[in-house]
């Protein structure tokens, strides 16, 4: 029987952090000695490091996968330490010994490796979309966001690390009586997760922000809304709720304290989810990695269809909402790729293109050549085309140098026949293409274009209409973020 092994959350913590996990009790004392404020400390921190070949290895793989810091390969710990920050390096440092000591633990059942993965890979996951959720904060408190969003679980992780036989019998009986795991926990154990994670967290010093997360989850203050989010936000790409809805609300929730569209987060989210791939392969945890999936879609919800008809929206109230995002845009951001790729995935979706791409000029402005492209899943894909813009006889040069928009449903009509060069003709091939300038101060920059595949497809006037209007909202964006 469970219950002849119930124990105390005092003993449970007692036998995790000094019987079965004391290399992260022994990582995490020893991290703790290092003030995040103290210069000195980065040096004691790095020589730390250097005394664990495993430590040191990790460090420079996650330092030379983050994107910032360009094409210099990082090669030195200490480098390594300046260039990432103390409060960074700890966090790597902990993050390494909590992955390589988890999935080491001896005697797993399958389902239980199972189990203890998915929720690692999860937590994970989580750390990293809190964080995407504070853009704004210094990188000291973004670094604390995403510690305790990817500890919040780490009683429950523990657990199964530790569990042993127990372990596999609560997850038996769990099973059985189609129970939730914390209340099967808690009937069999007499523990709960929530408790078990506020004492580790105390154990480990692992910081106020996730003991006042565990105890306010849905308090006012943006970093614990962030982490509990996040949380919520990767159990639901993992395991998508019933309904369409509620995941919808959750996005809509996420994007209020953010200050974006709900399009810009599922594209934070796309984003995030590779950077979270990537740095698990670099910390060595591909088996984790494999399990962090890409956002849930219509079919992965039992009730989903109807919801979504209910909600299907009139061109215009479109066409109003992709206006809002990008201006919404300009208060959050200067990338102008955030506004181009905005734009080209509403635009795809919105019009029911085949493919919706930026090409971009050239330094000499002799050439377009393509930089951003979306199919018709409104998803990025590899385009490398080049076209000559050098020719006024080119529908591409007219369209820039007149600052006109266009739209070539017919590539042997009369009026575009003479205007279409070989390269063009193999773009639009058999279909129907719409294009326009972008601008910045009305300097042309490149053009925008939307494309149908099928033969004799045919783009309306409407849609035209709303293809241009779109284009020139951008075009105006770029020149307002241009000038601050």
């Amino acid at each position: 029987m469970i219950t002849k092994h119930k124990k105390t959350t005092e003993q449970w913590i007692e036998i995790i952090a000094q019987h079965e996990l004391p290399a992260i009790t022994s990582t995490a004392q020893m991290l703790d000695k290092f003030a995040n404020d103290d210069v000195s400390s980065l040096t004691k921190l790095s020589e730390f490091i250097l005394h664990d070949q495993a430590l040191s290895s990790c460090l420079l793989r996650v330092a030379n996968s983050i994107p910032h810091f360009g094409v210099t390969k990082v090669t030195t710990v200490s480098r390594a330490a300046v260039m990432l920050g103390i409060h960074t390096v700890k966090n790597i440092c902990l993050t390494s010994k909590l992955i390589d000591s988890l999935l080491k633990s001896k005697n797993l059942t399958p389902a239980v490796y199972h189990q203890l993965t998915q929720l690692m890979a999860t937590s994970f996951y989580a750390g990293i979309l809190a964080k995407m959720m504070v853009p704004n904060y210094n990188e000291d408190t973004q670094e604390e966001v995403y510690l305790a969003a990817m500890l919040y679980r780490i009683g429950e992780t523990a657990f199964w690390s530790a569990g042993g036989n127990l372990a596999e019998q609560l997850l038996n009986h769990q099973k059985q009586h189609n129970k939730s795991i914390a209340e099967t926990c808690y009937d069999l154990l007499g523990i709960e997760f929530n408790e078990l994670t506020k004492g580790l967290a105390s154990t480990w010093n692992l910081g106020d922000l996730l003991v006042k997360a565990l105890d306010q989850p849905e308090s006012r203050t943006i970093e614990i809304q962030s982490i509990f989010l996040a949380n919520k936000l990767s159990q639901f790409i993992h395991h998508p709720p019933k309904t369409y809805r509620e995941f919808n609300q959750l996005l809509e929730q996420i994007s209020e304290i953010m200050h974006i569209s709900v399009i810009q987060l599922r594209e934070k989210i796309h984003q995030a989810r590779s950077q979270a791939v990537k740095l698990l392969n670099s910390y060595g945890a591909q088996a984790l990695s494999k399990c962090i999936n890409p956002l849930p879609t219509l079919e992965h919800f039992s009730i989903a269809e109807e919801e979504v008809c209910e909600e299907v929206l009139s061109p215009e109230q479109r066409q109003l909402n992709a206006i809002k995002a990008l201006t919404q845009l300009t208060k959050t951001s200067k990338d102008f790729n955030e506004f181009l790729q905005l734009t080209l995935k509403t635009l795809v979706t919105d019009m029911q293109l085949d493919r919706c791409s930026f090409f971009m000029l050239t330094t000499d402005k002799k050439h377009i050549k393509s930089r951003f492209s979306f199919n018709s899943q409104a998803r990025l894909e590899t385009m490398n085309i080049r076209l000559s813009v050098d020719d006024e006889q080119n529908a591409m040069a007219y369209i820039i140098h007149q600052d006109k928009p266009a739209l070539i449903n017919n590539l042997k009509h009369s009026y575009w026949k003479n205007y279409i060069d070989e390269g063009l003709e193999k773009l639009i091939n058999k279909g129907a293409i719409c294009i326009a300038p972008v601008k910045i101060n009305d300097n042309a920059i490149g053009v925008i274009t939307g494309h149908l595949f099928a033969r004799n497809s045919q783009i309306s006037e409407d849609d035209f209409t709303q293809f241009c209007f779109l284009v020139d909202h951008l075009n105006m964006c770029l020149t307002l973020i241009s000038r601050h």
